[in-house]
């Protein structure tokens, strides 16, 4: 019994071919187009019907005419050979970055400024990139880059210690303020200093997705003899506001995240004694080390471009 291969197993040649002949219906002719001889025509459509089971055309001295067989075969090859005319220039796009496929990954805090222009900008230069974007922390970038679930993320990490092995570009370093209930005895006052927070409650985000930075809010309060009183934690910095609007407490928040405008909610920067800083944030944007995918340079060069 004769095995019937399905169009990927056969030759885009013999498909041509059997296209071809279709549309003249006369062996000669087709056979001209193709820059070929009759005979070796002849053979090629005869060995693709024995490769098919099937007879493609009825064909005897006088006439050639397309079976039911190749009637019903011929939408689906010109189909194919259309598709098969793009190949190369999608292949050249690829490797140019100017199609194909980008996942890049972002902490909540890029998506109330840096963020959407920068999107914006690439889509409309390179809008057959298609753009996969996902929200996570900086700790589940590093994962996803490892795992090669990803090709480059938007994360924060504490001035100077960014993480190694990667390729990055610096974005952004901004100070942390304070977040606090409207309602606050507080939040009347135009500043805060650190003395007039150290026993507030905090709403404070985990170690493990900002290591440096949370250690350097803790090191405030201990420097200045006090633990710190952590009443909630949670990741996103939304969230955290959000907690800080139903009263759990004053966190300490990107400067940027006073743009996430929540009702019961005010931001204080923090005056600090002579000596003291305010702990700072860095955003950058991180990829592997000779990251191979063309479409990510486009993306760094969307950047650029501000």
């Amino acid at each position: 019994m004769t095995d019937t291969p399905n169009l990927q197993r056969s030759e885009w040649r013999q498909w041509r071919q059997f296209a071809v002949l279709a549309e003249e219906l006369h062996f000669g002719r087709a056979a001209a187009r193709l820059h070929m001889t009759q005979p070796a025509l002849t053979q090629a459509i005869a060995a693709l019907e024995a490769a098919l089971g099937v007879r493609l055309f009825d064909r005897n001295r006088r006439r050639v005419a397309l079976s039911v067989a190749g009637q019903a075969l011929l939408p689906e090859v010109n189909e194919l050979l259309r598709r098969a005319q793009t190949l190369p220039a999608l292949a050249r796009a690829a490797a140019h970055g100017e199609s194909g496929r980008l996942r890049v990954a972002f902490v909540s805090t890029v998506g109330y400024g840096l963020l959407p222009p920068w999107v914006r900008r690439f889509r409309e230069r390179w809008p057959r990139v298609a753009l996969e974007l996902v929200e996570a922390t900086s700790d589940q970038q590093l994962e996803g880059l490892l795992r090669g679930e990803i090709d480059a993320g938007f994360l924060l990490h504490a001035p100077g210690s960014a993480p190694a092995g990667l390729a990055r570009r610096s974005l952004t370093s901004e100070p942390l303020v304070l977040a606090l209930p409207e309602a606050h005895p507080l939040a009347a006052r135009a500043r805060l200093s650190l003395r007039a927070v150290l026993d507030e409650p905090l709403v404070l985000f985990p170690r493990r997705i900002l290591p440096e930075v949370h250690d350097a809010v803790l090191q405030l309060y201990r420097g200045a003899g006090r633990t710190p009183q952590v009443a909630q934690e949670a990741i996103q910095m939304q969230t955290i506001v959000n907690l800080v609007s139903a009263g759990l407490g004053l966190a300490w928040v990107l400067h940027s995240v006073r743009q996430f405008q929540r009702p019961g909610v005010v931001y204080r920067p923090l005056a600090m004694p002579a000596g003291q800083g305010v702990p700072l944030c860095e955003t950058s944007l991180v990829w592997r080390e000779g990251e191979a995918n063309p479409a990510l340079q486009r993306f760094i060069e969307a950047h650029r471009a501000q």
